[in-house]
C-alpha cells in the first residue's frame, strides 16, 4: 500500500479563514482577479473520462481542497471555509483542439477566478492536440484559498491515479554549508521603493502574461549562493535596467520573495502556505555588477539566507492584527482596503516567485507521458504590476512575467523577458 492509501481523515466541516484568506479576500478586485495559473506540457494524449476520475479523486485525497465560503450574516466576525463531501461543479474540462484554444485558456485563467462560492476553488482545462500532439494541462486557482505548490501536490496525486506511476517527490537536494559574506546594509524599511517605469499600458483591465523556456545558469560547484540568487539578482538588474531606459531615477528596489517550508509528500498542508519576504537592493549595488558580480550574488544570498531563517508571520505582524476577529468581518474589510491603498507605496517594487525544481515526475503513464515543462504565474495586481515566477523542469528553466494592463503591454513583456535572459546569463560567473 502506498502513502496515497492512506486517506486523509476529514477536518471539521468549517474552518475559519486563516489571516493570508482573509487579507485577500477583503482585498478582491473583479478587474484584476487574484488567480494563480499553472501550466503543465505532457508529451501524450489523456483520456477525459480517466482523467475527470482521477482529479475527483485527487481532491477526495487532499480533502482540504474540496471547500467552498460559508454564508453568514453581516455581523459575523470570521470568514469561513465550509468543507464539502463532493465537488459543487464539474473541475475538468476539454477545450476544443485549436489554434486559438492554448491562448484563450491562458486569458481564462488570468481573467475567470473559479468562485469561492462553489467547491473547490479551482478548474482544470485540458487542451488536446497541440504541435506534436502534445496535451497543455491549464489550472487556474482562486488565490484567496490556495496557492500554486499546494494545487501542485493535488496535480502529482492524480497523476498517480491516473497513469499508476509513483509520483512521490524526489528528495531536495543536498547542498553543503558555506558562509555567505554579509550583504551591505539595506535601505531603509520606511523608504518608498522604485516602482516598475510604465511602459505601453494594455487596452483592457485585467493581466497579460507571457511564458518561455530557459537554460539553467550555470553556478560554480560550492558557491555561496543558490540559483534562487541568481534569479533574484536577474530580476534586480532587468528592473533597474528597465527604469533606467525609462528615465526612472534610481532608487532602492525591493523585491518580494515566497518561502515556503513545507514537506511535499502527502502530509503536505493544503492551503496558503507561503510567508512573504522582501530583499533589498541599492542603486550603488546594481550599478556595480557589470564589474562586481560575484560581490553582488555574496551579498544576495547573505540576505535571502538571514530572512529564510527568520521566523514571521505570513503577512507581517500588522496583517495579523487586522485579522484579529474583534470587529465585524465587514468592518474590517473596509479597513484592509483603506490601508492597503495608503500603503500602496510602500509596497515592493515586482515579486520574484521561484517555485524551483519541480519534485514531482508527474508521470501521466506509458500514453500521456511525463511532464516536461511546468509555468506557474502569479498575480501582478497594481501597484507592484509585474511579477517574475520560475520553475525548473527536465533541466531547463520555465519563466512567466505576468503584468497588470495598467502598467504594460505584450510588447513591454517581450522586452523585459529579454532583458531578464541578458541579466540571468550575466550571474554566470566563475567563482
Amino acid at each position: 500500500m502506498t502513502a496515497l492509501d492512506d486517506v486523509t481523515p476529514r477536518p471539521a466541516d468549517r474552518i475559519p479563514f486563516p489571516v493570508v484568506d482573509e487579507v485577500a479576500r477583503h482585498c478582491q478586485q473583479d478587474a484584476e482577479p487574484e488567480t494563480v495559473h499553472i501550466e503543465v506540457r505532457l508529451p501524450g494524449p489523456l483520456d477525459p473520462a480517466r482523467l475527470r476520475t482521477a482529479f475527483v479523486a485527487a481532491l477526495h485525497r487532499h480533502p482540504r481542497v474540496l471547500m467552498r465560503e460559508a454564508p453568514g450574516p453581516w455581523w459575523r466576525r470570521r470568514y469561513e471555509w465550509e468543507l464539502t463531501a463532493d465537488p459543487d461543479v464539474e473541475v475538468v474540462g476539454f477545450a476544443r483542439p485549436g489554434g486559438e484554444a492554448l491562448r484563450e485558456a491562458r486569458a481564462r485563467a488570468l481573467t475567470e477566478a473559479p468562485p469561492l462560492s462553489l467547491s473547490p476553488p479551482i478548474r482544470l482545462e485540458v487542451v488536446p492536440g497541440l504541435p506534436g500532439e502534445e496535451t497543455a494541462l491549464v489550472l487556474t486557482v482562486n488565490h484567496t484559498a490556495l496557492d500554486g505548490p499546494a494545487c501542485l501536490r493535488v496535480l502529482a496525486t492524480a497523476a498517480e491515479l491516473y497513469g499508476g506511476r509513483d509520483n512521490s517527490p524526489a528528495a531536495p537536494p543536498v547542498r553543503t554549508a558555506t558562509a555567505a559574506p554579509p550583504a551591505e546594509p539595506a535601505p531603509s524599511p520606511w523608504s518608498p521603493p522604485a516602482r516598475v517605469a510604465p511602459g505601453t499600458p494594455g487596452p483592457s483591465p485585467g493581466n497579460g502574461m507571457l511564458v518561455t523556456e530557459l537554460p539553467l545558469p550555470h553556478r560554480p560547484k560550492g558557491s555561496p549562493y543558490t540559483v534562487n540568487d541568481q534569479l533574484m539578482v536577474a530580476t534586480a538588474l532587468t528592473v533597474a535596467h528597465w527604469n533606467r531606459e525609462h528615465g526612472a531615477r534610481p532608487r532602492p528596489l525591493r523585491i518580494t520573495m515566497p518561502v515556503d517550508d513545507r514537506p511535499r509528500d502527502t502530509t503536505m498542508p493544503i492551503g496558503n502556505g507561503t510567508r512573504l519576504v522582501d530583499v533589498p537592493f541599492t542603486p550603488d549595488e546594481l550599478g556595480r555588477a557589470a564589474t562586481d558580480m560575484p560581490a553582488l550574488l555574496h551579498g544576495t544570498a547573505g540576505r535571502t539566507r538571514a530572512l529564510k531563517s527568520r521566523p514571521r508571520p505570513p503577512l507581517g505582524r500588522g496583517a495579523a492584527l487586522l485579522a484579529a476577529p474583534v470587529l465585524p468581518v465587514r468592518w474590517r474589510a473596509g479597513v484592509a482596503r483603506t490601508l492597503r491603498r495608503a500603503a500602496a507605496p510602500w509596497t515592493s517594487t515586482t515579486l520574484l516567485s521561484n517555485i524551483g525544481r519541480i519534485p514531482y515526475p508527474l508521470d501521466f503513464g506509458d500514453e500521456a507521458g511525463r511532464a516536461h515543462a511546468v509555468w506557474f504565474s502569479a498575480p501582478a495586481r497594481m501597484p507592484r504590476g509585474l511579477t517574475f515566477t520560475t520553475a525548473s523542469t527536465a533541466g531547463r528553466l520555465h519563466l512567466s512575467l505576468r503584468w497588470s494592463h495598467a502598467l504594460l503591454g505584450p510588447g513591454d513583456g517581450a522586452l523585459l523577458r529579454d532583458l531578464f535572459e541578458h541579466h540571468l546569463h550575466a550571474t554566470e560567473v566563475p567563482r
